[in-house]
């Protein structure tokens, strides 16, 4: 579930190359998680890795997620098996 999260949300990142010649990545559902990097490649690299931590970090202090594609990780959401 929380590769396919990860996934989801990857896939819904903007790119945009900025004037000085670098890459900016965000993904807009997901408030603050955003990159900059000198290849279009290393800015989904680091636009992935702040997902994580963005995504850890949440879970941690049980932020409010959003739910990506039906995908809910919110703990209320997730049944126990």
């Amino acid at each position: 579930m929380l590769t396919r999260y990860i996934q989801t949300a990857m896939h819904q990142a903007i790119y945009e190359l900025l004037d000085d010649g670098t890459f900016y990545g965000e993904i807009p559902t997901c408030p603050g998680v955003l990159s900059n990097a000198t290849t279009l490649e290393a800015c989904r690299e680091d636009l992935q890795s702040v997902l994580e931590d963005w995504l850890i970090l949440g879970l941690r202090l049980g932020h409010t997620l959003p739910i990506l594609n039906d995908i809910d990780l919110n703990p209320a959401a997730v049944e126990v098996a």
